[in-house]
């Protein structure tokens, strides 16, 4: 593993951390808070967080992440024989597979249906019931998912 590539893991490790304490904030505490409260404030809110998660820092660090991972899948499968590259292995797959890939296949669908009703109608407050556990369930394995990537960027630091 040269230089690059190490900090490149190194960095990637720190980075799916901080994707995953995200997504752990959204299901220890935000969407328990926001499903508390009356449907169409709730939804008002969700609502709000889902445009202004759209910014130029939140992609860098989320795609960024992605991206970075992509290459050291690549670079792992190219040098497995390397200690260690089994783990930056796992952990890229486990970024893209399970931070992005149920995000772009699950949580996102989801809040495209929910940004299309009227957070005080009736429509929105029977999605609302069903949005919510659905959503978190879904969040529960992307945060898991970028946890357990960071933890396999570190063993293969680690091991090396």
């Amino acid at each position: 593993m040269n230089d690059f590539v190490y900090a490149l893991v190194f960095a990637t490790g720190i980075a799916s951390a901080v994707v995953g304490g995200v997504l752990f904030a959204f299901s220890g505490f935000v969407m328990r808070a926001l499903a508390r409260i009356a449907a169409d404030r709730g939804i008002a809110a969700m609502q709000s967080i889902n445009i202004v998660v759209q910014n130029w820092l939140c992609s860098l660090l989320f795609f960024g992440t992605g991206l970075a991972s992509v290459y050291l899948i690549i670079w792992s499968l190219m040098n497995l024989e390397e200690e260690g590259a089994a783990y930056v292995l796992a952990g890229g797959l486990l970024y893209v597979l399970g931070g992005l890939g149920v995000t772009a296949a699950f949580n996102v669908p989801l809040n495209n249906k929910l940004a299309k009703v009227e957070s005080a109608s009736e429509e929105g407050r029977l999605l609302w019931q069903k949005f919510v556990p659905v959503w978190m369930a879904w969040n529960h394995v992307r945060t898991v998912a970028c946890m357990a990537a960071s933890v396999s960027f570190v063993a293969g630091l680690l091991v090396r």
